[in-house]
C-alpha cells in the first residue's frame, strides 16, 4: 500500500478535518482515506458509473408496457385548468 504525504495544508482545513475525525472517533489518516475513496473514483468505479448510465439510457428508450389507467400529463393539466 502506498504512503501519501501532504504538505502546506491550510490551518482551517486541517482543523475541520481533525474535528470531523474526532466526531467519527477516527484518525485523521482514516478520514482522509475515506474522503479520497468517496470523491476520487477509481477506473473500476468509473466503469461502473458508465455502465449504470448506459443502462439508464436503455431503460429510458423502452416504451412502457401499457399506458396504464392514468390520464396523460396534458389531460390532467387541462382538467385542472378547467376547474
Amino acid at each position: 500500500m502506498a504512503t501519501l504525504y501532504v504538505e502546506n495544508v491550510p490551518d482551517e482545513l486541517y482543523a475541520a478535518l481533525r474535528t470531523r475525525a474526532r466526531r467519527r472517533r477516527s484518525s485523521i489518516s482514516n478520514e482522509v482515506i475515506q474522503l479520497l475513496q468517496q470523491f476520487v473514483p477509481t477506473p473500476t468505479e468509473l466503469q461502473r458509473r458508465h455502465e449504470l448510465c448506459e443502462a439508464a439510457l436503455r431503460w429510458r428508450k423502452q416504451k412502457p408496457l401499457s399506458p396504464g389507467p392514468f390520464p396523460s400529463t396534458e389531460e390532467m393539466i387541462r382538467e385542472d385548468r378547467e376547474r
